[in-house]
């Protein structure tokens, strides 16, 4: 694997301020009315416990959020304020990538494999912006744009790249997500983000030459995959790649690789303790299947040694069968005119991110052409000694062992698809 190289890291926020000084500011934030600030949401809430802040400190990005404030603090007016936003996110996500990857200092003893940090100083960035008052007037849509700009930035989706054409080059794009179910345990680290983190620019050697990988994170919260946040992120990009694949945690002690997808929402909290249950809400829905299938080299990907934990090609699915009042577990797959109730990954927001990203697939016409799915990683988990949330450690070899394992077996699917994908 090679790593990303500098020059082709060098027009990142050239492009970011280009693209923020050209979107449109919608029409809700063009009044410019003024507006109160915000109160932090559940997921800003969690920065005021020991955890978070022991994270940061033991990373270097304790020193992310008050640098943001300053910088904030010296705009003059919401366009200045924008460009802030899209500087400092962008710079958040290439520090995380840097770090994940080697390149400069640790800024601490945590290991630096690590996802949390950036998770952590995101939520500090954003709660700056949720209780900045400026001395200017800032609508209540100027505020949200630059809460968007921030959460895309800092998450990766803004840096997606196409390098120039290279013979025999494949692209690759992986997404992860940030940790969750953080209230069980505040120590939490999500596996598929720290991949993505690993994984973002590099070059993996495979048997059909090599394939550079982009990546990006997405938020868990239900909200944000109703607004479009997948399909804004991935739209402009399923048409310039290869193969991708979206990445969540998953099962215990084992990867799947989910054969099918299901358009219900289960209802389990969010990061921000909401729950959404009902059919997955996506534009056009007059022409939503209530299943989509991975085209995925599974059979390929199952059979290949990839690392130390087992991978499955996971068939079962939960349906209420054509006619059927209740709910039935089919292992074999989904059959004809039934209603999702459950895809092999469950009917959490790591099922619909496989189900929003696979029908954005079929619906750009890429279902025959574009091998893409979704890949479920083991449980992150720490070690023997160190189980309870209210005294354990942040961290411990074993737990850094293990998401190193994870990672590396990430790496090695995405290798194997590759060379498996047909075309």
């Amino acid at each position: 694997m090679a790593p990303r190289s500098a020059r082709v890291r060098a027009g990142v926020l050239g492009l970011g301020l280009a693209l923020a000084a050209c979107l449109p500011v919608p029409a809700a934030a063009a009044a410019a009315a003024p507006t109160s600030v915000t109160t932090p949401t559940v997921e800003e809430l969690r920065l005021d416990r020991a955890v978070p802040r022991e994270i940061l400190d033991a990373s270097g990005f304790d020193t992310v959020t008050p640098e943001f404030a300053r910088r904030l603090g010296a705009a003059h007016s919401y366009a200045q304020a924008r460009h802030v936003v899209v500087r400092e996110g962008s710079a958040l996500w290439r520090r995380a990538v840097d770090r994940a990857q080697g390149r400069g200092p640790a800024g601490g003893e945590l290991s630096r494999d690590d996802d949390r940090p950036l998770y952590w100083a995101r939520l500090g960035m954003t709660r700056e912006v949720r209780s900045w008052d400026p001395g200017f007037d800032l609508s209540e849509g100027q505020r949200a744009t630059l809460l968007a700009d921030l959460e895309r930035t800092s998450r990766g989706q803004t840096d997606i790249r196409r390098p120039q054409d290279a013979k025999g080059l494949k692209r690759v794009l992986v997404t992860g997500f940030d940790p969750f179910t953080l209230d069980r345990d505040v120590r939490i680290s999500n596996p598929s983000g720290a991949s993505a983190l690993a994984l973002d620019g590099t070059v993996i050697e495979t048997a059909r030459g090599p394939a550079r990988v982009e990546t990006a994170v997405f938020p868990v919260r239900w909200r944000d995959f109703a607004e479009g946040t997948v399909e804004r992120a991935l739209r402009p990009y399923l048409r310039r790649v290869d193969l991708f694949t979206t990445v969540s945690q998953g099962r215990v002690g084992r990867f799947d690789v989910e054969r099918t997808n299901g358009a219900w929402r289960g209802g389990f909290p969010d990061n921000e303790n909401v729950s959404r249950t009902g059919t997955v809400p996506v534009a056009d829905p007059a022409s939503q299947p209530q299943w989509t299938t991975t085209t995925l080299p599974y059979r390929e990907i199952v059979a290949a040694d990839t690392g130390r934990f087992p991978v499955y090609d996971n068939t079962s699915v939960t349906e209420i069968p054509a006619g059927g009042t209740g709910p039935v577990v089919r292992p074999d797959g989904p059959t004809a005119g039934s209603s999702a109730r459950a895809g092999g990954g469950g009917d959490y927001l790591s099922n619909e991110i496989a189900y929003r990203a696979t029908l954005l697939r079929d619906r750009l016409g890429l279902r025959e052409t574009l091998p893409g799915g979704h890949v479920h990683t083991p449980v992150l988990q720490f070690g023997a000694g160190n189980t309870d949330p209210a005294t354990g450690a942040v961290t411990d070899p074993e737990f850094v062992r293990n998401r190193l394992d994870i990672i590396a077996q990430v790496r090695a699917i995405v290798a194997v698809a590759v060379s498996g994908a047909a075309g």
